[in-house]
């Protein structure tokens, strides 16, 4: 399984994937911590979104996806990480900590912890 961030995903929906990041997904159960939901709504209401969330496409790939609630342990773990970001990064990275599950970010900053477990 993998974990998406937000703009991953975004990027994997408006065929924007590297061929590495393409290459990470083939075949891979694909995951998204729920807060992933909330950024998606919040760029779609700034007008900051290149997708339609209500589009049929996009409505049946999502169903593809394992949505991981936000738990007590990766609250918890999204405030020891060995690195500051915004809230939402930080809640998407302690969930692949937690969930032991590798993180699909281009985040530079999410990149550089020594704790989070990225994919290759």
């Amino acid at each position: 399984m993998l974990n998406l961030d937000t703009h991953i995903l975004i990027f994997f929906v408006t065929k924007e994937l590297n061929d590495h990041e393409f290459r990470c997904m083939v075949n891979q159960p694909l995951a998204i911590s729920d807060i992933v939901l909330w950024e998606l709504a919040m760029l779609a209401k700034a007008n900051r979104l290149r997708m339609d969330l209500d589009d049929a496409e996009f409505k049946s790939f999502f169903h593809t996806l394992t949505v991981i609630p936000i738990t007590l342990d990766i609250a918890r773990a999204s405030t020891q990480l060995d690195f500051s970001s915004d809230p939402a990064d930080q809640i998407i990275a302690a969930t692949s900590i937690v969930e032991k599950i590798p993180l699909l970010t281009r985040n530079r900053r999410i990149r550089q912890s020594q704790m989070v477990p990225l994919a290759f």
